[in-house]
């Protein structure tokens, strides 16, 4: 169906509630008024992504990735175990996967305000192309790790976060943040996350494939490489669909009398704050990444099949209240919201790993994971609104480089713990540890607010 065309509504144009409120029909009680509102403003938005071609680029290359992603966080830990490795050498597979995501992350952050953020896109999705044909061509441990690393699997795949994290993100957020209006920018994440969820509860489907070829003939091994070469596969389309994206690059601050670009020393201060919350979220998610799925493995004696289901759900129901992401930030205050549902989390947490049957500890998850990931464009686009455009890359590459080198050191020790004292530990610890992020987050952003938080001035 093709939609009527509308003229394109500008950045710097009227006001939104404006044009909304035009559109109202007269003589509706004050309910039929806010619900007819609300109606428009959707349909607004609509029209606007309907007509915003590099946010729907973007859009497709999340969806993308996180369709891959959505079953690469099951079958990777499990394609080691079935090929005879223990906890310990799983958990050194995500520490080099993680170290290796820390250094691009960084890389693409310094690099993307600098020359371009398509271009840095498209190099993160050819190294995950050839990381997955690497995985469906090999069964060398050694070989593997270094795949696994390239590749960055295991970073950005966790159920219910839709493949917002790795090194993929510090090029994409600005991107997005640039094709939208600051009051949008938290609903456009939102919308972002929501796709990102839904592509990788199909991916999480995807995880029923080995079985399904094992039961057909096949072994399980060849129904994982069938879905490693689907990766590569994936990781070629994400190239492609970034290709057409047309990126003004902003012009960033010069040291005066020099060539060397450089941060603010606002832009710093508030990267070391982040740098310094990260770095405590980053010790708990190397504490469970994919680790959740072998834990649930080793508890319960579930499977793919069972775990993938569970992911799918955990996808499914986390989409919806993605897209309310933005009235949470503009009812709470992001950080406070921020707060909020990161506290939930932690309590549903510290619960799951006390549950005696998977299908307890699977319903808590769940609901613990929407709680975790509602956060997640509410965060991305408060980063992206109290930083400059100009440093918006590096803040997204520097501000999470500590989360990414302390998720690098703590999947083997989670490992380590796994095999040796306790199979939940590692959850405890990681609940424990996402509590005083939450309390940090609050202590260093409370008094700084975004944009579309700052109270309208009033005068002509």
């Amino acid at each position: 169906m093709v939609l009527p065309r509308r003229p394109v509504l500008r950045r710097r144009g009227g006001d939104r509630g404006e044009r909304a409120g035009s559109l109202l029909r007269p003589g509706l009680s004050e309910e039929g008024l806010a619900t007819e509102r609300r109606i428009s403003l959707w349909r607004d938005a609509l029209y606007r992504l309907y007509e915003n071609r590099n946010l729907r680029l973007l859009l497709a290359g999340r969806g993308l990735r996180s369709l891959a992603q959505g079953y690469l966080s099951v079958v990777v830990p499990l394609y080691f175990a079935r090929l005879g490795y223990g906890a310990t050498r799983i958990g050194l597979v995500f520490t080099a996967s993680a170290v290796t995501s820390a250094i691009l992350t960084a890389a693409v952050g310094f690099l993307s305000d600098r020359f371009g953020r398509k271009a840095l896109l498209v190099a993160i999705s050819l190294l995950m192309a050839a990381g997955g044909l690497v995985f469906a061509l090999s069964s060398s441990y050694v070989v593997l790790l270094v795949a696994a690393a390239v590749g960055t699997f295991g970073r950005g795949g966790g159920a219910g976060s839709g493949g917002s994290f790795g090194p993929y993100y510090p090029a994409e957020q600005p991107l997005v943040a640039a094709s939208v209006r600051d009051e949008e920018r938290t609903g456009t994440f939102g919308l972002l996350s929501s796709v990102g969820v839904l592509c990788g509860a199909a991916g999480s489907l995807l995880t029923l494939v080995p079985g399904a070829l094992a039961r057909a003939g096949l072994s399980t091994l060849d129904g994982y490489r069938i879905l490693f070469l689907l990766t590569a596969v994936i990781g070629c389309a994400m190239a492609l669909v970034v290709l057409p994206i047309l990126e003004k690059r902003p012009k960033p601050s010069r040291k005066k009398g020099g060539s060397t670009v450089r941060l603010s020393p606002e832009g710093r201060r508030l990267i070391a704050r982040f740098m310094t919350t990260n770095a405590v979220n980053g010790l708990a998610v190397g504490m469970l990444g994919s680790f959740v799925a072998y834990w649930m493995h080793r508890r319960y004696g579930v499977g793919a099949g069972e775990i993938g289901s569970l992911f799918f759900a955990i996808n499914l129901v986390s989409a919806i209240p993605y897209l309310f992401a933005g009235r949470l930030s503009r009812r709470l205050g992001a950080v406070r919201a921020v707060v909020a549902t990161r506290a939930c989390s932690v309590v549903l947490l510290a619960a799951t790993a006390l549950m005696p049957t998977f299908a307890l500890a699977g319903a808590l998850y769940l609901l613990r994971m929407v709680a975790n990931t509602l956060s997640i464009p509410v965060r991305q686009s408060y980063l992206m609104g109290v930083m400059s455009p100009g440093e918006r890359s590096r803040a997204a590459g520097l501000g999470n480089l500590p989360s990414q080198v302390a998720s690098s050191s703590s999947p083997a020790f989670a490992g380590y713990l796994m095999q040796s004292v306790s199979l939940d530990m590692p959850l405890e610890l990681a609940a424990g540890l996402q509590a005083v992020n939450a309390a940090l987050y609050y202590l260093f952003f409370r008094k700084l607010h975004p944009p579309e938080e700052h109270p309208p001035r009033r005068g002509g």
